[in-house]
């Protein structure tokens, strides 16, 4: 378990379509904000707007907020720093009967709480296997146990 500080960006919008809201969320997750999301929210005279929210590292804060102002119509960006306590995360390759599924590992006190499938990886062997893509989420998630119980991974 580790713990860091992040930076919360926020600023309300009420005068931007859809797409272009998108296109700002995308462009700051793929310019390395850590996450990224809108809220529904009323403004003054009960104008619905959409708060946006960003969540970076320290060091990234300035260029995020560049973005911000740059790809939206907000006129300013709320900043603050945030303490977060981050679960550790491991990654283990399984393999299954419809191939190899990369899954995320959560492990909290030394302990492995959850076993999440990659979704690109289950999305591809689902179609190009002809399955569902819950029963390849199933199959992965059962070859992690199988492969990990009793052994010292497991436990960690």
């Amino acid at each position: 378990m580790g713990e860091d500080q992040v930076v919360l960006l926020q600023c309300n919008i009420d005068d931007m379509t859809g797409e272009a809201l998108g296109f700002a969320l995308d462009l700051l997750l793929s310019q390395g904000a850590l996450d990224a999301w809108f809220t529904p929210i009323y403004m003054k005279k009960n104008r619905p707007a959409t708060m946006l929210s960003v969540l970076c590292r320290p060091a990234d804060c300035d260029r995020m907020s560049d973005l911000m102002l740059v790809h939206t119509t907000t006129l300013g960006v709320r900043i603050g720093a945030v303490d977060r306590r981050v679960a550790e995360r491991r990654f283990v390759e399984v393999d299954t009967s419809f191939g190899p599924v990369q899954c995320k590992v959560k492990v909290v006190s030394g302990h492995v709480v959850s076993v999440k499938p990659e979704y690109e990886d289950c999305a591809r062997l689902a179609d190009s296997q002809h399955v569902s893509l819950d029963r390849v989420r199933t199959s992965a998630v059962r070859a992690y146990y199988d492969r990990c119980e009793g052994t010292a991974e497991q436990r960690s």
